[in-house]
């Protein structure tokens, strides 16, 4: 493939028009090349079996958090109701809803940076309406394309519904970014081919970026599974989901156009306790260093 000089990243005129649009809609929405995407993952919300009553603390939480990862250098926030386990596998209650929109509203209000929405467990339609009415820039969707299976059971993807939903709605400048291969799930076929899967998604689903994680949260990837998304669908924009680290994160960014991380900003590395700063920043230096050598994830 040929690159561009400076970076190394794909020579734009080489590909095909929808690889530049989305190549470019991502680096435009971060503002940056090789995004560091930090995740809130909100305490439980009214509708959660594990909610407490004391919505304050969990609003309050993901400002904190929030403010954790952009004084830290992240380049984007995606807030999520991870501890509102166990997840219904189709659409989350109302009061869910509402509580994620007012998190996200919070969230934006302390930060300046791009915030997207996961409603888990792959509720894409809850996500593009907090995403409107929030102002978010971008949603991920666990199942956008396909049938996975999980502890909720089996998961369809609904791109048909997805997309008409954010015509009906007018958020068409909401990007979905779509897992393949999701963590805490697994493909109903066995002849599961994630390269192909994964340019259905982009092409037949219309994702705006593909996700690729390990099996759970916190877990890396396969280095052999983001190498056949990447000879796929060499042009899309590629984000690691799980299990990105400081210590990790060259190899990760050979291959990969940014990462979604959670887990290893944390206080002792613990996905239950709260961001930690020190942690944020060493993994950001580490990244900005890949950068400043023209690091690329874009294979040839």
């Amino acid at each position: 493939m040929v690159q561009n000089g400076k970076t190394g990243q794909a020579c734009s005129c080489c590909l095909p028009p929808w690889g530049r649009e989305m190549l470019e809609g991502l680096d435009s929405l971060f503002g940056v090349e090789k995004p560091v995407i930090g995740v809130v993952h909100l305490l439980p919300l009214p509708g959660s079996p594990a909610y407490t009553g004391d919505l304050e603390e969990a609003l309050s939480r993901a400002e904190q958090e929030a403010m954790a990862l952009a004084s830290g250098g992240a380049d984007g926030i995606i807030v999520e109701n991870f501890f509102d386990s166990p997840f219904t596998r189709g659409r989350v209650d109302a009061a869910t809803a509402c509580a994620l929109t007012l998190a996200v509203k919070r969230v934006m209000g302390a930060t300046e940076l791009p915030v997207g929405v996961n409603v888990l467990r792959n509720d894409a339609l809850t996500a593009l309406a907090v995403a409107t009415t929030s102002g978010a820039s971008f949603i991920r969707v666990n199942v956008l394309s396909g049938a996975m299976l999980t502890d909720q059971g089996i998961i369809e993807g609904d791109a048909y519904g997805v997309h008409h939903y954010r015509k009906q709605i007018m958020a068409g400048n909401v990007r979905i970014f779509a897992d393949v291969m999701v963590k805490h799930a697994y493909p109903l076929a066995e002849s599961f081919d994630i390269g192909t899967s994964s340019r259905e998604t982009l092409e037949r689903a219309h994702a705006d970026a593909i996700i690729v994680s390990g099996t759970g949260t916190g877990s890396m990837p396969a280095i052999a599974d983001l190498e056949a998304v990447r000879r796929a669908a060499p042009a899309a924009p590629l984000l690691v989901g799980s299990g990105a680290a400081r210590e990790n994160v060259g190899e990760l960014l050979g291959l990969a156009d940014g990462i979604i991380v959670g887990t290893s900003l944390k206080r002792q590395g613990r996905v239950e306790n709260p961001v930690d700063v020190d942690r944020v920043r060493g993994l950001v230096d580490a990244v900005k260093a890949l950068r400043s050598r023209g690091g690329d994830g874009r294979g040839e």
